[in-house]
């Protein structure tokens, strides 16, 4: 009864509070992998940092919420608090997803690349994030002794109705290691807008199956200003 009350809290917090995609962390992108039937992944950073044009902001927390609802699909609930340093606060990057696993491969245990996508609706947010829109990605993946990479590339559709596009990839260094290297390269371009162009670079550490931790740092220059970010976090099952 406690870890039912446990999950349905965490569901109706990820509903309710109102703005664009995560995925897994600590990263902007994601991987071809969905949780296993009637499990649920929670992907939290009870507390991350961010500097940009709107000055140092606290993000506590940014949660996502993954539940394998049937064999190779998934659902994805996502978004994040922000309090700013100089006081007030917004919700924002929400988003109400579908992920599915079309080709099965390394990352399900199978020879080859494993290959999927995911559909996105981008919700509104508190006082950020006006309007919804949309989003698709195309995802590869491909595990390796020497370690994995991801990648992802698709179109959106701006919450004020304009038409987009971004492309990502990320490197990981082997299961095997106990402190897990990882980078990520993101780029994303609203037509008739800004382009968007990130890097990072952190650690997953792996506790055991179904638990690890992650911190990386993240650079970005959003229509050429400076965006930086210290991620943190904590992905976990719940079964």
């Amino acid at each position: 009864m406690i870890l039912r009350g446990v999950k349905c809290m965490l569901l109706a917090g990820a509903v309710a509070w109102p703005g664009a995609a995560f995925a897994y962390r600590p990263f902007d992108s994601t991987d071809a992998a969905v949780a296993e039937e009637g499990k649920w992944e929670v992907e939290l950073a009870p507390l991350n940092w961010r500097h940009n044009d709107d000055g140092v902001q606290w993000i506590s927390p940014a949660l996502i919420l993954n539940y394998g609802f049937a064999p190779g699909w998934e659902l994805v609930f996502e978004g994040r608090n922000t309090i700013f340093d100089r006081g007030g606060g917004e919700f924002s990057d929400a988003a109400a997803s579908l992920k599915t696993v079309f080709q099965e491969g390394s990352l399900q245990d199978k020879p080859g690349v494993s290959l999927g996508s995911e559909f996105s609706v981008l919700l509104p947010g508190i006082r950020a994030d006006d309007g919804a829109g949309l989003a698709w990605a195309f995802l590869a993946s491909d595990r390796h002794d020497w370690g994995a990479w991801h990648f992802n590339l698709g179109p959106t559709l701006t919450r004020d109705g304009r038409g987009g596009m971004f492309a990502g990839a990320i490197l990981e260094g082997p299961d095997s290691w106990p402190l897990r290297p990882v980078a990520e390269i993101r780029y994303e371009k609203t037509y008739g807008g800004e382009e968007m162009i990130a890097g990072l670079a952190g650690v997953i550490i792996p506790v055991r199956g179904g638990l690890s931790f992650d911190i990386a740092l993240r650079h970005a220059r959003q229509g050429g200003r400076p965006d930086e970010q210290l991620r943190a976090g904590i992905t976990f099952d719940l079964n």
